[in-house]
């Protein structure tokens, strides 16, 4: 079987022999760098005890699991799920906000999604969590966590949402307009979920974004999975625990990102475009409210009038000229 050869690359040329074998040496001395300072870790933790097998016991037991790991996971989990759901709402309100013809709607959307994308989480938790005590709302703690983090990444995901509609061909809005759709029904139809699909693998980025934030939660004394594992690991075995817990992110975000991929691969070249036949096959004389049941229904068999199916003849024969 013949191998293919190396294709170019817009920003760079193929590798030569010398520069292959520039990158197999940089690669090995990297390696070895890597290893003798991992190898140095090593002996200075057992210097100090840390690789005692007592410590580490303390991570295996099952009441670690039952009382401390496995609850600060469920909640991690259920502050990002009730966060990115809330993010989602949010950024699509705001990002098509941002989209809006209305100048003065643009702005105010604009100068809020500015303002959370620039103040850090934890502030905003700190801050949040002050007010939420001072009000007596149940679990304060929680709550801070939750709407920090809806806010933030509520105002990135709306950001990705108008750079996704930004993003698409001119040919999309241009074939929503010559069908009759207006702005707000160009959108909602075909647009947004152009964009939702394209920026899907940044969604699911967020949504890691939002696992990794929650435990800033740690600092108000929301029980996630950082603060359940240093109570568990004080006052000796702090070191084992974190390392267990890290483990544990590590893992569902790699799961996360996989999912992401497959999302990506599955569900592109589903989303609705539109191009030329598409919206040559709608009569011009279509109010919008039909062009829109078209698109919701491309399967379905529409009666027009007599005037629309002569335009359909006209277009057709034109097509074959």
């Amino acid at each position: 079987m013949k191998r293919r050869a190396a294709q170019p690359s817009v920003f760079y040329d193929v590798p030569g022999p010398k520069t292959k074998r520039l990158i197999a040496v940089a690669n090995l001395v990297g390696g070895g760098i890597i290893t003798a300072i991992l190898v140095l870790i090593g002996i200075k933790l057992y210097d100090q005890g840390q690789l005692d097998p007592r410590l580490w016991g303390v991570t295996v037991r099952p009441v670690s699991w039952t009382a401390y790991f496995i609850p600060g996971l469920i909640s991690t989990i259920l502050a990002a799920l009730v966060s990115i759901v809330g993010a989602l709402v949010f950024g699509l309100l705001f990002g098509v906000a941002r989209l809006a013809h209305n100048r003065l709607i643009r702005w105010v959307a604009g100068g809020i999604v500015e303002f959370f994308r620039a103040v850090p989480v934890l502030l905003m938790m700190i801050f949040l969590w002050n007010l939420f005590g001072s009000i007596k709302i149940p679990d304060p703690s929680f709550w801070a966590v939750v709407v920090a983090l809806i806010v933030y990444n509520g105002s990135v995901c709306a950001e990705l949402v108008r750079s996704g509609v930004m993003n698409l061909p001119t040919g999309q809005h241009e074939a929503a307009s010559a069908i009759g759709l207006t702005q707000p029904q160009a959108l909602r139809y075909v647009l947004v979920p152009q964009a939702l699909l394209s920026m899907l693998p940044a969604l699911i980025a967020q949504l890691v974004v939002a696992l990794k934030d929650s435990a800033l939660g740690s600092a108000i004394a929301y029980s996630e999975l950082l603060r359940e594992s240093q109570l568990l690991g004080t006052p000796r075995a702090t070191l084992q625990t974190l390392f267990v817990a890290s483990v544990i992110f590590i893992l569902i975000n790699y799961g996360l990102g996989k999912l992401g991929e497959r999302l990506a691969r599955t569900m592109r070249g589903r989303g609705l475009e539109l191009d030329e036949t598409m919206a040559e096959q709608i009569p011009i004389n279509v109010s919008a409210t039909s062009a829109q049941h078209m698109l919701e229904n491309p399967d379905e068999e529409n009666v027009f009038d007599e005037s629309s199916r002569q335009q359909q003849e006209i277009t057709g024969r034109r097509r074959h000229i």
